[in-house]
């Protein structure tokens, strides 16, 4: 499955909460859900609730399923809770990290800006969305990209407040991945165990 590309605010209808990493916009006049019938209040069973939580973080990570499976099956490998040790490894991702320290107003933004060439890791130009971030890396948009306009722009105007994890420079534009994120760092309003139950049910 891939990447969701269409309407973002229908997104956040769906979930009638906040979606940070997908659209800077919130849809706070119409409650309601998407579509004709969207009023009517339906059950949500057990499965279209773990289901919908697995989804928030695609959505809000902008990752596909494949590659979400793939970091659950490599969370339940690390020691500890396995729905914080996702969390932790998504947080962690590159495109994320320049979201989270305002160089992006949106998670698929910063992809783009990665995936151009735009951004450094400790001097060293990284292009792949998905690097995972350690902690003492120095996070730099590349010289000749730190009058971007989306740079500038999201700097002067961030979608959300700096994580605990992160420290950030504005004068140079300058980032540090102070730790691994925890839990409380996550800005999505996710249940976390709901996705381990989903994958331990559909695997």
């Amino acid at each position: 499955m891939s990447r969701y590309t269409g309407p973002r605010l229908r997104v956040v209808r769906r979930f009638q909460q906040q979606i940070p990493g997908l659209a800077r916009k919130s849809d706070g006049v119409r409650t309601n859900p998407p579509g004709q019938h969207g009023e009517r209040r339906i059950r949500m069973s057990d499965y279209r609730l773990r289901l919908d939580e697995k989804q928030k973080l695609r959505y809000n990570y902008g990752v596909t399923e494949r590659q979400l499976r793939k970091y659950f099956r490599e969370a339940k490998r690390l020691k500890g809770d396995t729905g914080k040790n996702l969390l932790t490894l998504l947080e962690s991702r590159l495109d994320n990290v320049i979201f989270r320290l305002g160089f992006a107003p949106t998670v698929p933004a910063a992809r783009q800006l990665v995936s151009h060439g735009h951004v450094a890791i400790n001097g060293s130009r990284v292009n792949i969305p998905s690097y995972v971030v350690k902690a003492g890396d120095v996070i730099t948009p590349s010289e000749k990209s730190k009058a971007h306009p989306v740079i500038v722009e999201t700097v002067a105007n961030p979608s959300l407040s700096l994580a605990d994890y992160l420290d950030l420079d504005e004068k140079k534009l300058e980032g540090i991945f102070k730790r691994a994120p925890d839990r409380q760092d996550i800005a999505l309003e996710v249940q976390e165990n709901f996705v381990v139950e989903y994958y331990s049910r559909v695997a």
